[in-house]
């Protein structure tokens, strides 16, 4: 069956059927002219959205739709957790080419739908269009919580520690191999793709994970992050935004930032240094944060996720600097991850 036989109110029913709701604080999801939410008593509401276009934030020929669809979901949670909230509710907007079949829609929402499960989220509402530009989805994420948990990005203080979760430059790696073996294949359709060995970059790139696990492993030890927020355009260019916002500067040291083997051997394979794949690369979705010395030996009393210290904040005037590996040479951190509107 096409799209164009089930029509667009067909498309609505279709999806709606799958949706099963999570949260008592939906009151009303699909079906009505809006979703209703009724937000706990006491708590506060965090909203975000984010934009995925056909050509500029995906590849069809390389990015399964079940996949394409789980990451739309995942990178607006990651926004959510980002602000030390939990995420409740997702609205989703499709502007849809004519090239994709009912088929490519439904592994797409299956894919929505499994994030949505897997964090506990409900999808309440959305829009569909014809598109003419390739596919287009915009998915805004709605969360809550207590008022003095929320964190922003211009807590920093003087003396914080500088901490990520997991480890950086996974999901560029993951890119760098797909877009290689993506010209091999346009020179000789014939050609296997060479993946062996890879496959955590890959999923890194294809299927990111929202750290919901590191915000609820911050509350049960009793950390309130100073500032934080989420690596989405690369670790660079996210602590520039926090000193910015919180009119410091910082200390990072080059041998601190963590990365995995599997990425330092495909930054190798293609004669990349492996930290300029950290410091830029973005898309790892994992959690930057500072928090306060006193709060440091905390992180011992529980085993937990992995989070690495990698700098601390200093007085502004005394910039924003990498210490090197090796050399141990002081260099101004430059904003190199993604720009949106750069040519």
């Amino acid at each position: 069956m096409e799209i164009q036989d089930l029509g667009e109110f067909g498309l609505i029913k279709r999806i709606s059927d799958a949706v099963t709701i999570q949260n008592d604080s939906t009151v009303k999801g699909i079906g009505d002219d809006c979703a209703v939410i009724a937000p706990t008593k006491g708590r506060q509401t965090v909203v975000t959205t984010d934009l995925l276009l056909e050509g500029i934030h995906f590849d069809l020929t390389y990015c399964p739709l079940k996949h394409l669809g789980y990451k739309s979901v995942a990178v607006n949670l990651s926004d959510v957790y980002a602000m030390n909230a939990t995420p409740k509710q997702i609205t989703v907007s499709l502007g849809i080419s004519n090239k994709l079949s009912l088929k490519a829609i439904d592994d797409l929402y299956n894919g929505m739908l499994l994030a949505c499960e897997r964090y506990g989220v409900d999808l309440v509402g959305g829009d569909t269009s014809t598109s003419l530009t390739g596919l287009t989805i915009s998915i805004t994420a709605i969360g809550e919580a207590n008022p003095e948990d929320i964190a922003y990005r211009n807590g920093a203080k003087e003396n914080d520690i500088i901490c990520v979760s997991g480890d950086l430059g996974a999901a560029y790696m993951g890119l760098q191999l797909l877009e290689r073996e993506k010209r091999v294949l346009k020179g000789n359709q014939y050609e296997q793709p060479q993946f062996d060995g890879y496959d955590y970059i890959l999923e890194r790139q294809l299927k990111p994970e929202p750290r919901a696990d590191v915000v609820k492993f911050l509350a049960e030890i009793g950390v309130k992050p100073t500032s934080m927020m989420d690596i989405s355009d690369g670790l660079s260019s996210e602590l520039l935004h926090i000193c910015e916002e919180s009119d410091c500067g910082c200390l990072v040291y080059e041998e601190k930032i963590p990365i995995d083997h599997v990425t330092r051997n495909m930054c190798e394979e293609l004669s990349i240094n492996p930290s300029v794949a950290a410091l830029n690369g973005g898309e790892d979705y994992e959690l930057l944060f500072t928090i306060s010395t006193k709060d440091y030996e905390k992180f011992q009393s529980k085993p937990g996720p992995n989070i690495y210290a990698i700098g601390y904040i200093t007085p502004k005037d005394k910039g924003r600097r990498l210490i090197t590996s090796g050399a141990h040479q002081e260099i101004d951190i430059q904003a190199q991850g993604w720009k949106a509107f750069q040519k």
